[in-house]
């Protein structure tokens, strides 16, 4: 068996020998990601949370609690408080909690975590979740020293006053940017901090013990975590770029888990293979696909342009020849799975009716439009540019693609002038205002090139933001989705997408995370052989 894969690995150009042997894999979950995460920093990086989300805590975690569907549990808070205004939480945090190093969890920690985050000499990537704290803005300014509204009341309560009540910040304390960190530990290497094994620091149910560049990380039980050991002795990944190697090294049982999101084009394989059809792990993404639409590029300016632009796109088609119908259609704000979602107005593919609507908006022989794509961008836009181009035709949209490099397409979005695009956006936390207010508030249609100038959606979502009332709030944001999609046109949602993964025969109580993420915690997940 050792022959065999050294064999393998020296074919693939992986050379980790050592954390392969057979006696180490016994509890050991092996798994792969197509890139280096380069720090383990997690206020520095906004897309590999693999290692993040299993060597930290937050203070409050999103677990799913069933496919597509998640819940806000206490964690490192045990329970908190909300006063009456909505501008004030106050957070109990569990006591005796310890990091890798030894040191107790308090409350001087988690306000040192939120101010590092602020703290304009870090330069973090993620500091838009702290908006609302009182303070925040002058942090990051450099005006003032500190975080007016982090305070540490004792040992474990630590309170935070927020500028105006926002019904999404405990979720938002969910998100792997908000993971705690050790002020003692982590002060002492400023932007040395988690570069390698030495340098990283949690609470988490595991702890870094191996880093190499490009090549492999290497993470061990937590023999004193507070929601007791991991079953898992050790979770090895390893990075491996190209999708065909992934699958040999899935096939010859050199990892357990394939995620096809690394491959989509290997789902017909895997769900026709007799041998691994049952060993498939499905569930809902939290996540949405859709085209964005510039209205101040004619002929969009006109809605009824807008609506034959969502007439002419034959959405289940897309679904069915690029994701093997895996997913659902979507015709709103919110993809299943987030929190006030509610079926909304189907939105029809009739391109004869599209066709109509041209000739009322005075484009009787058809309409000239471009799509921007992004060079660097996956081939999967490429192709979806390409079958959207196609289907528009027969509703006399003739479309040119343009093609630009990343930095132009930001400045012309930001600037107003990018033209229609694809894109996908999957929840952060589970709140509607993740996708409400990030497309659709005043700054937000404006900066990703929408320019949807509803006074009323503006309202709406500024209103919404802080409402106690979780009903009303809900209601809310249905009546906004209907006058955003159907009134305004203002976009074109697509689907949200099925994240299957396929695991090894000896992997136990894989669950599927709501959000869609690759990364997940592997705390709960057993092997046997």
């Amino acid at each position: 068996m050792m022959k065999n894969r050294t064999k393998l690995l020296l074919a693939t150009g992986i050379a980790s020998l050592v954390l392969l042997s057979p006696a180490l894999a016994d509890q050991m979950l092996r798994l792969a990601i197509t890139g280096d995460p380069r720090t383990i920093d997690v206020q520095m990086t906004t897309d590999e949370y693999t290692i993040p989300l299993n060597v930290y805590d937050r203070l409050v975690e999103a677990e799913t609690i069933a496919p597509g569907q998640s819940k806000i549990l206490p964690s490192l808070a045990e329970s908190w408080d909300i006063s009456e205004d909505g501008k004030t939480y106050t957070l109990h945090l569990r006591k005796g909690v310890l990091f890798h190093n030894g040191e107790e969890l308090t409350a001087d920690d988690v306000v040192y975590t939120y101010d590092r985050m602020l703290n304009p000499a870090t330069k973090a990537l993620n500091t838009d979740i702290l908006d609302f704290v009182e303070g925040a803005k002058a942090r990051l300014d450099g005006t003032a020293p500190t975080v007016t509204g982090l305070q540490a009341v004792d040992k474990y309560t630590v309170k935070i006053v927020l500028t105006q009540p926002y019904a999404a910040f405990i979720a938002l304390l969910a998100s792997p940017q908000a993971s705690i960190y050790n002020r003692k530990f982590t002060e002492p290497l400023g932007d040395k901090y988690g570069l390698s094994p030495d340098t990283v620091n949690g609470t988490g149910p595991f702890v870094l013990t191996d880093y190499t560049l490009n090549d492999s990380q290497r993470m061990e039980a937590n023999e004193k975590y507070f929601k007791g050991r991991s079953k898992l002795d050790s979770v090895l990944i390893r990075v491996v770029p190209d999708a065909e190697t992934m699958r040999m090294l899935f096939e010859s049982d050199e990892i357990d888990v394939f995620d096809t999101d690394s491959a989509i084009t290997q789902i017909p394989y895997f769900t026709k293979s007799e041998k691994w059809k049952d060993q498939i792990r499905k569930g809902p993404v939290a996540g949405l696909n859709y085209y964005h639409i510039n209205q101040k590029i004619k002929p969009f300016d006109d809605v009824r342009v807008r609506k034959a632009f969502q007439m002419g796109i034959n959405r289940q088609e897309i679904l069915d020849k690029m994701f093997y119908g895996e997913g659902q259609l979507e015709n709103g704000i919110l993809p299943s799975g987030v929190a006030c979602y509610t079926p909304a107005t189907p939105i029809e593919y009739n391109p004869k009716k599209a066709k109509e609507l041209l000739v009322e908006a005075g484009y009787p022989d058809g309409v000239d439009i471009a799509f921007s794509q992004v060079s660097s961008w996956s081939s999967k836009w490429v192709d979806l540019n390409q079958l959207v181009q196609a289907q528009l035709r027969e509703s006399g949209f003739n479309t040119e693609i343009k093609v630009v490099d990343e930095s132009a397409y930001y400045d012309m979005r930001k600037g107003g002038t990018i033209n229609n695009y694809p894109q996908v956006w999957s929840a952060d936390f589970n709140d509607p205002d993740n996708f409400f207010y990030t497309f659709f508030s005043k700054s937000g249609t404006s900066v990703r090139g929408f320019n949807n100038e509803d006074q009323e959606v503006f309202d709406g979502i500024e209103k919404a933001r802080g409402m106690t009332n979780p009903d009303e709030r809900c209601k809310l944001y249905e009546q906004l989705t209907e006058r955003i999609v159907q009134t305004d046109a203002a976009w074109v949602p697509l689907f949200s997408l099925n994240h299957l993964f396929i695991v090894q025969p000896r992997v136990k109580n894989f669950v599927v995370p709501w959000n869609g993420w690759t990364s997940m915690s592997y705390y709960k997940m057993e092997v046997e052989e």
